[in-house]
C-alpha cells in the first residue's frame, strides 16, 4: 500500500469513530450534509421540524405551505356545510358543488381574516366556527411568516466548489493535490479558514477501521475572498500521500472531507460551508483553466462558469 502511515491524532475524527466505509458510501455527501440514516424514532417526533422547514429546498417547502393551507380551507368548509347549507348568510349556491365552494371561499376568506362582507356566518354554531378559524388563521399566518423569514435571514454560505480533485504539477517539479472554491453570491466573506480530512479504511488485525489524518495544505487561511481560491495539498515527503496510486485510493475507498468556516461581512456572523471528494473525484495529472481575465478598461473579471475547467497534462 503506498498510503504513508502517520501517528493517529484523535482530534482528526469528524465524529464517526472508526467505522469503516463500505460499498463507497460517503462520510460527508457533496453538499456538505452527514451520510448517516438514522431510526428509531417516534413517528411523531417534532424535534427537528423547525430545522427540516429551515432547511428543505423552496419548491418542497411552498408545497407543504400550500398543501396544509388548502387542507385546512377544506376541513373547514366540510364543517359549515354539516352544519348546514343555511349557515352562511349570503351564499348563493344551488347544488352540492356550489354550495361546497362556498363554504371553501368564505373559509379562505375567513382564515386569512379579509371578510369581504358577501357571505358571513349565521348562527351560533357556524359563528363559534368561523372565530376558532380566524384565530387559527392568524397564529397560522404568523408562524408562516416567522419561517419564510428564517429562510431569508439564516446566514449561510454559498461556496461553489470545482467537481473534481486535481493531482497537478506544483511549483518546480513537484506535485500536488488540489481544488478550488469560489463565493457564489456577491457578498464579502473574510478570515476565511479551511480544513482538509483525508480518510481511508485500514486492516487493522483482519479488520477494516477507518483513519482520519489533516493534510497540511499550502496555505490554510486567507484574509477575503474576491477571486477563486485553489487549494492545494502539496504532495512532497511529509505528505501521506505522496506515492498514492488510484488502485491505492479505489482499493481504500479513500475521500476528502472539505470543513471551511469564514466571516460573512453582511451578516456579521461567522459561517460554514462543507464537502467532500471520493477516490472517483480525483483526475490525475490535469491542471485548471483560469477563471478570470482582464476586461478592456483593466478591470478582473472572473468567470464562474470555469469553476470545474481543466486540462490534462
Amino acid at each position: 500500500m503506498s498510503i504513508r502511515k502517520q501517528k493517529i491524532n484523535p482530534e482528526n475524527d469528524l465524529g464517526f469513530g472508526s467505522q469503516p466505509v463500505i460499498k463507497s458510501q460517503p462520510l460527508l455527501n457533496k453538499d456538505g450534509s452527514v451520510n448517516v440514516k438514522r431510526k428509531g424514532l417516534s413517528l411523531f417526533n417534532t424535534a427537528d421540524n423547525y430545522h427540516t422547514l429551515i432547511k428543505m429546498g423552496w419548491g418542497k417547502f411552498w408545497l407543504i405551505v400550500l398543501c396544509g393551507y388548502l387542507t385546512v380551507n377544506l376541513l373547514f368548509a366540510a364543517i359549515y356545510l354539516i352544519i348546514g347549507t343555511d349557515s352562511l348568510d349570503g351564499a348563493s349556491g344551488t347544488n352540492g358543488v356550489e354550495h361546497f365552494f362556498d363554504a371553501l371561499f368564505f373559509s379562505a376568506q375567513t382564515i386569512s381574516t379579509v371578510g369581504y362582507g358577501h357571505i358571513s356566518p349565521k348562527g351560533m354554531a357556524a359563528n363559534c366556527v368561523a372565530a376558532l378559524e380566524s384565530m387559527m388563521g392568524l397564529l397560522a399566518f404568523a408562524l408562516a411568516t416567522g419561517l419564510l423569514y428564517g429562510r431569508f435571514s439564516r446566514p449561510s454560505a454559498k461556496i461553489i466548489y470545482s467537481e473534481k480533485m486535481l493531482v497537478a504539477p506544483y511549483r518546480e517539479d513537484a506535485q500536488g493535490l488540489m481544488f478550488r472554491i469560489a463565493n457564489l453570491r456577491r457578498n464579502v466573506l473574510i478570515d476565511l479558514k479551511v480544513e482538509v480530512i483525508f480518510s481511508y479504511n485500514e486492516l487493522v488485525n483482519g479488520q477494516p477501521v477507518r483513519r482520519f489524518f489533516e493534510l497540511e495544505l499550502e496555505r490554510t487561511t486567507v484574509s477575503i475572498l474576491t477571486l477563486n481560491w485553489t487549494i492545494v495539498h502539496p504532495l512532497d515527503k511529509n505528505s501521506p500521500l505522496v506515492d498514492m496510486t488510484p488502485e491505492d485510493m479505489l482499493r481504500n475507498e479513500a475521500s476528502f472531507s472539505v470543513l471551511l468556516k469564514a466571516f460573512d461581512d453582511t451578516f456579521s456572523q461567522t459561517v460554514h460551508s462543507r464537502s467532500s471528494y471520493q477516490y472517483n473525484d480525483m483526475v490525475w495529472n490535469a491542471s485548471f483553466i483560469r477563471m478570470f481575465e482582464r476586461a478592456p478598461d483593466g478591470r478582473i473579471i472572473l468567470d464562474m462558469s470555469k469553476i470545474n475547467d481543466y486540462a490534462l497534462v
